[in-house]
């Protein structure tokens, strides 16, 4: 192998990098979603590898894509969750997200794990489930989830992607997992049709 390097093919690979750079910064929104979802079925652990393939998601669309007011709740109680199995699990308010979608202003409610935040790999998972009027009809019947860090809220703003909602495990494999029930609080009058 050659070891010896001239300024022109320095230049030239400073400009190659360059190019791949400003490209992966101008990725479209679309491009990023599929790429999330490539993610998520790569590493979905649950599904046997044959059974990835009949995994379904609602055409990408933006406009589930919100930017929510955040409010943070200080010194909320732990309480514990109904899962679909005999354990419940233990969370607290982390803040609430106010937005609109399809003109019709909501709220959720966001959660921190107390278990999870004794963990120094996830201790900053924030845990957002819900339901909306797709629920036992067009999308799992005990509702979906979607994950967000403490980084993700800032200047008191948090973007919400319902693009990337998914399915507890409980949707995939029964009587296994103990994947926590939505509360009713965040039941959403309207119809989400991404994820």
């Amino acid at each position: 192998m050659q070891t010896s390097f001239s300024l022109k093919s320095l230049l030239a690979t400073c400009v190659f990098i360059f190019i791949v750079q400003e490209g992966y910064s101008q990725i479209s929104y679309s491009d990023s979603i599929k790429h999330f979802i490539s993610n998520y079925i790569a590493t979905h652990d649950v599904l046997k590898e044959d059974d990835k393939k009949y995994l379904r998601f609602f055409p990408i669309d933006e406009s589930y894509s919100v930017t929510a007011d955040f409010t943070r709740a200080n010194n909320a109680a732990w309480f514990e969750i109904p899962t679909s199995g005999k354990i419940r699990k233990t969370f607290r308010l982390y803040g609430i997200a106010r937005f609109s979608i399809h003109d019709t202003i909501v709220s959720l409610n966001i959660y921190q794990s107390q278990n999870l935040l004794q963990s120094e790999k996830y201790s900053d998972y924030l845990f957002l489930p819900f339901t909306d009027l797709t629920t036992g009809e067009e999308s799992y019947h005990t509702g979906r989830y979607i994950d967000l860090t403490v980084k993700d809220i800032k200047d008191n703003k948090v973007v919400i992607d319902f693009n990337k909602a998914y399915n507890p495990s409980c949707a995939y494999v029964s009587g296994k997992y103990n994947c926590p029930i939505p509360p009713r609080e965040n039941s959403l009058p309207v119809a989400i049709r991404a994820g």
